[in-house]
Order: C-alpha cells, then sequence, then structure tokens
C-alpha cells in the first residue's frame, strides 16, 4: 500500500473542483467519455504533490490536444502517450516506454517528471513547465502553447463557477 502525503480536505475539494472544466475542454478533442476519464486521471495523480490537476491537464493538450489527447500518439522524436515522455524519461521513472500507452501510467510518469523538472527549475512552475518541453525556440513555442492551453481551461473553470453561482442565487430566491 502506497501511503500519501496529507492532503487539506479543503485543498481536495479545490482540485476536484477543476475536473468539469477540465473535461469540458478536453471533450472539445476527444469523446466526453475520455475527456471525463482524462480530466478524473490528472486529479487523481496529483493528489498528495503540490501539482493540480489544472497543471497535468495544460501539459496533456499542448502534448497531444492536436492528436485528440490519444494514447497512441508518438512525436517525430519518440515521446510517447498522452503525456509525451520519451522512452529514456519513462524508464528513468519505471516504466517501460510501451507502457505509455496506458493513460494511467502515463501520466504517473508525467508527475514524476514534472515534480523533477520543478526540482530543476528551483521551485518555479512555470519553468519547470517549460523545461518539461527541453530547451530551445521549440520549448518556447510549447510553453506559449501551454499557457494558451491553461487559460482556456481557466475560462471554462470561470463560466462553471458563473454558472453555479447563478443557479444558487435562482435557488435563492425561488
Amino acid at each position: 500500500m502506497q501511503v500519501q502525503p496529507f492532503q487539506d480536505d479543503d485543498a481536495v475539494e479545490v482540485r476536484r473542483k477543476q475536473i468539469p472544466a477540465i473535461s469540458a475542454t478536453f471533450a472539445r478533442r476527444t469523446t466526453p467519455e475520455r475527456a471525463q476519464w482524462l480530466a478524473e486521471l490528472c486529479f487523481k495523480k496529483t493528489i498528495g504533490t503540490t501539482l493540480t490537476p489544472l497543471d497535468l491537464a495544460e501539459i496533456a493538450l499542448a502534448e497531444t490536444g492536436g492528436h485528440r489527447l490519444s494514447s497512441r500518439a508518438v512525436s517525430p522524436r519518440g515521446a510517447l502517450g498522452v503525456w509525451q515522455l520519451m522512452p529514456e524519461r519513462a524508464r528513468s521513472h519505471g516504466f517501460h516506454p510501451s507502457e505509455m500507452r496506458d493513460d494511467e501510467k502515463c501520466a504517473d510518469a508525467a508527475v514524476r517528471e514534472l515534480k523533477e523538472k520543478l526540482t530543476m527549475a528551483g521551485g518555479n512552475l512555470s519553468k519547470a513547465k517549460r523545461y518539461y518541453c527541453g530547451t530551445g525556440p521549440a520549448a518556447a513555442a510549447y510553453d506559449k502553447l501551454r499557457k494558451r492551453f491553461r487559460a482556456e481551461i481557466l475560462r471554462e473553470l470561470e463560466k462553471g463557477f458563473q454558472e453555479r453561482g447563478l443557479l444558487v442565487q435562482a435557488a435563492s430566491h425561488g
């Protein structure tokens, strides 16, 4: 049994509230069922870490959003799965490269990779996400794309809060 670090119930609830926005954003690129599955995976795999579901989701979108968030996606350089881990990086996190087709294992490896990059970046999460892709012009372009997807999810999250606020307000006046 793996013991998870202590996680405040309020923090878990804040993270859980990200699931519908992530799912809605993913659903623009894949089936609603797959979108929901991947959004829940982003939540599940970041519990007990300093990362949020949004952090993992924006990386998935930047990496494979243009490929329907496919678990079978392979980059021209050989990166694999939804979160596009290079074979040697998958191995360094205890996985065989072929396991990157398994969304759960790929998400596990992605969280480990991002945590490693966070250490390299001296705790700067934005820089860690840029390192996730590599360095140079490709990383800069990736970072722009990732930020665009983050903004899209945040807009969806805000829309959800507004809708729930209106529903609560309507219910209290009804």
